[in-house]
């Protein structure tokens, strides 16, 4: 950390960033990677309903009830994953350390690279599927562009999450047979 004066809202973020009481939740590679895969399948679930809701004509509210309901697991998931990688997004750069710092700087390298050839590829399909058919899908062109937006917002937080580290464990206390009397 820099010797930049904490806020009061600094001090609650870095505390709950680093409260370890749900540790079990993200102990283990393979519980934070179920973590990230849950978080993406709910992201994806979530955009499938928005996007179900906004071009099916005359269709009930179901959609919008069920996002709803998707909401609080998803953002479980989120806290889990902030959780795991000690708020790394989520604090402010002052209150981050070096190691952190550079770890942000690369995540959010990564997360930009993946985010650009995610578009890339989007706008391939698009001239494609408006190659295909004449005419470009404008239907689809709004809500797809706004599925890769939400990726771009959270795919940082997925490859933090993809990249975070086993905390290392505690000393185990020397026995007194083991000090080499």
């Amino acid at each position: 950390m820099t010797t930049t004066r904490l806020t009061r809202y600094d001090r609650s973020m870095l505390r709950l960033m680093n409260d370890r009481r749900g540790q079990a939740w993200y102990a283990t590679a393979a519980r934070r990677r179920l973590a990230v895969a849950a978080h993406i399948t709910l992201t994806v679930a979530i955009g499938a309903l928005m996007t179900h809701f906004f071009l099916a004509e005359g269709e009930p509210l179901w959609p919008v009830a069920a996002m709803a309901v998707l909401l609080l697991p998803w953002m479980v998931a989120t806290g889990i994953i902030n959780g795991a990688t000690r708020g790394l997004l989520e604090l402010r750069e002052h209150v981050l350390d070096e190691r952190q710092s550079a770890e942000r700087s690369r995540v959010l390298a990564r997360a930009h690279r993946m985010t650009t050839l995610l578009l890339a590829a989007t706008a391939v399909a698009l001239l494609i599927a408006g190659g295909v058919d004449g005419n470009a899908p404008k239907a689809y062109a709004a809500p797809l562009l706004i599925a890769v937006l939400v990726v771009h917002w959270v795919m940082p937080l997925w490859v933090a999450g993809l990249r975070a580290e086993d905390e290392p464990a505690e000393d185990e206390p020397l026995e007194a047979g083991a000090l080499g009397r």
